[in-house]
This record gives C-alpha cells, sequence and structure tokens, in this order.
C-alpha cells in the first residue's frame, strides 16, 4: 500500500471583531460573496453553506470580466460553532480552519492539503489573499 504525505499549508491572519461576527461573516452566504476572491478582478457571485457534519458548501469564483469561474466546494467532517471547522474539498483535500480568541481579535488559521498543480508558494500567496480580505471585510462592515 503506498502511502502519500500530502504538503500542508497554513495561512492565518488576526481579525479585530468579535468571535461571533468572525463566524457569521466566515460561515454565512450573504458575506461569503463579498470577501471570497483574492483579486480585485475577481468576485464571487454565488454561494451556498449547509453548516452541519455532512453538510455541504459551493461558492464561485469568477472574473469580474467574465472570461473565467470556477466552483469551490466540499463537504464537513466536523463542525464546533464558533470554534473549528474542517471540510474535505470536492478533489479529496482537506482543510482545517481554526477560530481562537486573542487579547486583539480572533485568530484564524487555515491549514490545506497542497493541490499538485501549483506551486505551494502560490497556493499559500493566493490563500492568504482570500483570508486578507475576509479579515478586511469583517473588520470594515
Amino acid at each position: 500500500m503506498e502511502t502519500i504525505n500530502k504538503t500542508k499549508i497554513t495561512v492565518e491572519t488576526v481579525v479585530n471583531a468579535p468571535l461571533e461576527k468572525v463566524w457569521q461573516y466566515w460561515t454565512e452566504p450573504q458575506h461569503i460573496t463579498n470577501w471570497n476572491f483574492a483579486t480585485d478582478e475577481w468576485h464571487s457571485p454565488y454561494a451556498e453553506n449547509n453548516l452541519s457534519v455532512g453538510g455541504t458548501f459551493k461558492s464561485t469564483m469568477a472574473a469580474k470580466d467574465g472570461s473565467m469561474s470556477f466552483d469551490f466546494g466540499g463537504t464537513y467532517t466536523k463542525v464546533e460553532a464558533n470554534k473549528l471547522l474542517a471540510y474535505t474539498m470536492d478533489d479529496d483535500r482537506t482543510v482545517v480552519v481554526e477560530f481562537t480568541p486573542t487579547e486583539n481579535g480572533v485568530h484564524v488559521k487555515e491549514v490545506f492539503d497542497a493541490e499538485e498543480t501549483h506551486s505551494a508558494e502560490l497556493q499559500q500567496q493566493g490563500w492568504q489573499a482570500i483570508l486578507n480580505n475576509f479579515k478586511n471585510y469583517t473588520e470594515t462592515h
């Protein structure tokens, strides 16, 4: 039996907002569509989220010029409100997102399996950019 060790990538930030707001903005589709993209040339016109173990989620990321779009989705394997989300993406990679209150806000940490098409550095930069959008959106709304 072959064992494949997947590369894990971590992105993190501290969001200066109450824990309940951070959780709400992370999980509710009407908020997800406002932050779930890496650059200003992209947007997220659609999101759905069944926030329960076995529940699925999906969001669409699309270039604003209409040249490209793709769906990002998966199935939750663990849901602990205001604390932790774990899920398996549609391509079988796993993600764990932790929400930890601190003196300065909520520390949000995502650890995900790298895919093999793009470099780990490029993936880390892209996911970090999305997380930075989340931080900015949550702190300013």
